[in-house]
């Protein structure tokens, strides 16, 4: 039995954080990222740091305890009433590596040049060993970056990482990383990258199924095995919470997992290097990545809870024993809504301070005036079947009085009616958890995939809208009043 590990009763929990157990195995953390809890047993430094959007005032968000739990309520506290973004994912390792907003990248794709966007500090609330917290949820567009990392592998040196994710929360786009990239923001060419990746991309290779899978982003290139082929050895899994397992060293490399709740890791890949050109030996450039390609290409998503790099290649056994510790976290989901009160099949309308109501015109959503007297039409235009979340049964879909099937969602951030296609995006864009209103009374309603954006009327058109943006109708100037809605009882109902 490993030093670190205590028996106690049937089981045994590991005493030490995941960094104390890499370094016990001679393959010490280089990098130590999680907003969600210490990954040493003595670490009591800033966890992450957020900035409210009342006043970009910022703050940082520390353990309860040595090697414990980030204090969610500092958080709560200090967001109270308005917006707050994760600005800063520190690096607990002591090597300084941490991860900030990724600038610009060599990505030409759609809305390609500027600063990626940084996450909701609310989007991903869970809890662990029953102390809430909260994850880094990664909307498309959303990314993190560190292109002066210090202590990372270069070219064919050794090393491993793994990451705790959202199983759930994923697509097909390209492409959610976490891990070893170019540090230009450019593909500088084949393996010039060594990450995690997560997702059901199957440009590349692919596992078993239909996704999503645990492969490696190794640039130009998602492997799941010796090629960027399929290796029915890598399974779909989709696990509330996953551990993700890459590591590399010269001429071989591997893939692992497991659920993070419960049981031990597989392995689903552990070979050679790829036969193609310039992946053995291996170029790595040692920036780190969250949620982005090596290129800063960003249009995936999911969810990272925890993760770590290390120097050298870990041994199965010192993983088997990070395992055993992250499952000992005890990960578990937490609610997504506050104080909604909403009953599934219930008939609501939705007001906004200003008394007018959401409504359908059509296939756009608007706010229009109206009254117990008003046209039957435009009463049931304003009328919404409340629904289990399509998206996400945590939270709730609106489905039209007037127009069964047929449900609110967001395309290009513009709320639209549209009947359900029974795709993966619609579910999603359809999906949304009301709150407490920030100003105390009422609900702010937030796009469950999109979290820093919320339900906002602007110039009586219908938007999800983030508290300051690039669009005219992400104007600060009364986004906190005019994302304020009282559920009341439909019209139609």
């Amino acid at each position: 039995m490993f030093p670190w590990v205590i028996a106690l009763g049937l089981g045994s929990l590991v005493a030490a954080g995941p960094c104390d157990i890499y370094a016990s195995g001679n393959t010490p953390c280089v990098a130590a990222h999680s907003t969600t809890r210490a990954l040493y047993d003595a670490f009591t430094g800033a966890l992450y740091q957020v900035k409210r959007g009342s006043d970009s005032t910022t703050t940082t968000i520390a353990p309860l305890s040595a090697g414990g739990v980030a204090n969610a309520s500092t958080q709560d506290l200090f967001c109270k009433g308005t917006t707050c973004l994760i600005t800063i994912i520190y690096d607990q390792s002591g090597t300084g590596n941490h991860l900030t907003q990724a600038p610009p990248g060599g990505f030409k794709g759609p809305a390609a040049g500027g600063y990626d966007n940084l996450a909701s500090a609310t989007g991903a609330p869970v809890t662990l060993n029953g102390q809430k917290a909260y994850g880094v949820f990664v909307a498309p567009g959303t990314g993190y970056r560190n292109n002066a990392a210090k202590g990372i592998a270069r070219g064919d040196a050794a090393e491993g990482m793994y990451a705790v994710l959202d199983g759930t929360h994923y697509n097909g786009a390209c492409c959610f990383d976490y891990g070893n990239a170019e540090t230009n923001g450019k593909d500088t060419g084949n393996g010039h990258m060594e990450t995690i990746y997560f997702g059901n991309c199957n440009v590349w290779g692919t596992g078993a199924g239909k996704g999503p899978w645990i492969m490696a982003d190794l640039e130009n290139g998602l492997f799941s095995g010796v090629n960027t082929k399929n290796n029915a050895g890598d399974p779909t899994l989709n696990y509330r919470f996953l551990t993700a397992i890459v590591k590399g060293q010269p001429n071989q490399w591997a893939i692992r997992g497991a659920n993070a709740a419960s049981g031990a890791l597989s392995t689903y890949y552990n070979g050679k290097r790829p036969n193609a050109n310039g992946y053995n030996p291996m170029s790595k450039e040692g920036a780190i990545i969250l949620g982005i390609g090596g290129d800063n290409s960003h249009g995936a998503q999911g969810t990272f809870y925890e993760g770590v790099m290390t120097s050298g290649y870990p041994s199965d056994a010192t993983e088997a024993a990070v395992q055993a510790d992250i499952v000992a976290a005890k990960y578990a989901t937490a609610s997504l809504t506050s104080g909604a009160g909403l009953a599934v099949g219930a008939s609501i309308s939705l007001r906004a301070a200003t008394g007018r109501y959401l409504a359908r015109d059509s296939s756009n959503i608007t706010a229009e005036a109206v009254t117990s007297s008003s046209d039957a039409s435009l009463r049931r235009s304003a009328s919404w079947i409340v629904r289990t979340g399509l998206g996400n049964g945590a939270c709730f879909s609106f489905e039209s009085s007037d127009a069964p099937s047929s449900y609110m969602r967001h395309m290009n951030s513009t709320l639209l009616l549209e009947s359900d296609d029974g795709s993966k995006d619609f579910a999603e864009d359809a999906t949304f958890c009301p709150e407490l209103g920030f100003n105390g009374q009422g609900h702010s309603i937030r796009s469950w995939n999109h979290p820093t954006r919320y339900i906002r009327h602007y110039s009586q058109v219908a938007y999800i809208a983030s508290n300051g943006g690039v669009n005219t109708f992400d104007d600060a100037v009364d986004f906190h009043e005019n994302v304020i809605w009282e559920i009341v009882e439909g019209f139609a109902g």
